[in-house]
């Protein structure tokens, strides 16, 4: 029996196929290259076909497959709300891959989820009951464990704390992502840098900003002293609400910003709940950027057991 995890992101498609104790048989990644709406879809259901076609020819039948996307999975109505992919308001993902996967069971849930399920299985979070995984990229999510369950609210939503307000006064630029994600994803990093050095090209990414934090540059090193305060924040918020063993950095930016992960700490002690703080670890991922494809490959097997 072999389980296949698809992840989903803002710019690529991850697949991998698993055996039943999560060893990584084969693993894939290919570019979405500007597409939008269904298809994205035809890209997803030609890469799973690729994937079941493999799995048969090596004697590993596909029992299970699972899917992280990057936004809100609605699970009873099987669609899909992603807001980095173009025409992704309610896709119909369930029925879309349905059409490639047949009798095949298709779990569907968001990026956090598999992150933070990732890292249950096979992560820095193997073990725990509540953990969190911050994942900061293009956006910020967070994937939140308690009593060995993910929290998922009452409409699939929890956990979209890139709108967690952590700035006043309110501006009218957090109406599209949240005054964390605006400040502090890896988009965020970009934007801070503009608004602080007028000139600043479009352009100018997170990875910019590092190479320039790495220079000593000052105004990239006040961009960073700023992130350090909102991720320090943020994750202070976390701790006071949820008591986490654990709070694992992921995504894109960490990356570059692992270094910076005492530095958030030192930061969180200020505002969290005093006793609350001195029970949890800082960790970055231990998955390699692989926590959803890994995640999702959870979600696979969860359906089965």
């Amino acid at each position: 029996m072999a389980l296949l995890g698809v992840d989903l992101g803002g710019t690529k498609l991850a697949l991998a196929l698993f055996s039943d104790d999560g060893t990584i048989l084969k693993i894939r990644s290919v570019p979405l290259e500007e597409r939008e709406g269904a298809d994205v879809g035809i890209l997803i259901n030609e890469q799973i076909s690729e994937m079941l076609h493999y799995a048969e020819n090596t004697g590993n039948r596909i029992a299970s497959v699972g899917i992280s996307v990057p936004g809100i999975s609605h699970t009873a109505r099987g669609t899909v709300w992603a807001p980095n992919i173009k025409g992704w308001e309610d896709f119909p993902l369930l029925a879309e891959v349905s059409i490639v996967t047949g009798i095949i069971p298709v779990t569907i849930d968001s990026d956090r989820a598999c992150y933070i399920l990732g890292e249950v299985w096979k992560g820095n979070a193997h073990g725990c009951r509540d953990a969190i995984f911050l994942a900061v990229g293009t956006g910020i999510g967070a994937g939140i464990l308690i009593n060995g369950e993910v929290l998922r609210g009452s409409h699939d939503i929890a956990g979209a704390i890139g709108w967690m307000a952590l700035d006043r006064p309110f501006k009218q630029e957090y109406t599209g992502c949240g005054c964390f994600e605006y400040h502090a994803s890896g988009a965020g990093l970009g934007k801070v840098a503009r608004d602080i050095l007028k000139g600043v090209p479009d352009q100018f990414t997170s990875r910019d900003v590092f190479d320039a934090y790495n220079k000593r540059d000052p105004i990239a090193m006040e961009v960073i002293r700023q992130c350090v305060e909102f991720w320090g924040m943020a994750a202070a918020n976390l701790v006071s609400l949820f008591n986490p063993e654990k709070i694992i950095f992921g995504g894109g930016v960490f990356g570059p910003a692992i270094p910076l992960i005492p530095a958030i700490r030192e930061e969180a002690v200020k505002w969290a709940q005093p006793v609350s703080i001195n029970q949890v670890t800082f960790e970055a991922s231990g998955l390699s950027g692989d926590a959803g494809v890994i995640g999702a490959g959870y979600l696979a097997l969860k359906k089965l057991v």
